[in-house]
């Protein structure tokens, strides 16, 4: 599914092997090390792709499918834990062959060709809990959200 290599502290390099799905081989790799926060950032080729798009007033989340090959010319997000389990929030931006983009929360992609990707650990506990005002996931840093 992958490959990985610890470059520096909690900072590790990880390939996705061609024709896999990014987020879940995302969350394989933070399950296997014990990541549950920190930072992802990467670029590739897919040709696979799901954003999804949230609507702040019918707090609804909207999907859109894509099936090209694209690059991924950034990949960013972070990690942190949510219920006690490992919650990926990651954005994305795929480039198109006619040169246009497109942008979104990405649900899933799959590899074609390479995926290369940044995991930073902060070693540390990061929660998010919902916001029913918002209508998202958000980070609880103080508690405050759990007590709501």
């Amino acid at each position: 599914m992958y490959t990985s290599k610890q470059v520096s502290g909690g900072r590790h390099v990880v390939s996705i092997s061609n024709h896999q799905e990014i987020v879940s081989a995302l969350m394989a790799f933070c399950r296997e090390k014990h990541i549950t926060s920190g930072i992802i950032g990467g670029l590739g080729a897919i040709n696979q792709l799901t954003l999804r798009f949230f609507d702040p007033t019918t707090k609804q989340f909207v999907d859109k499918e894509y099936h090209e090959q694209m690059e991924i010319a950034n990949l960013t997000g972070n990690i942190s834990t949510k219920d006690g389990e490992i919650y990926l929030h990651l954005h994305v931006t795929a480039g198109r062959s006619d040169y246009s983009a497109v942008a979104g929360h990405l649900l899933s992609a799959t590899i074609s060709g390479a995926g290369e990707f940044v995991v930073e650990d902060y070693d540390a506990i990061v929660e998010r809990a919902f916001d029913p005002e918002i209508g998202l996931n958000v980070y609880d840093l103080d508690g405050s959200a759990s007590s709501k």
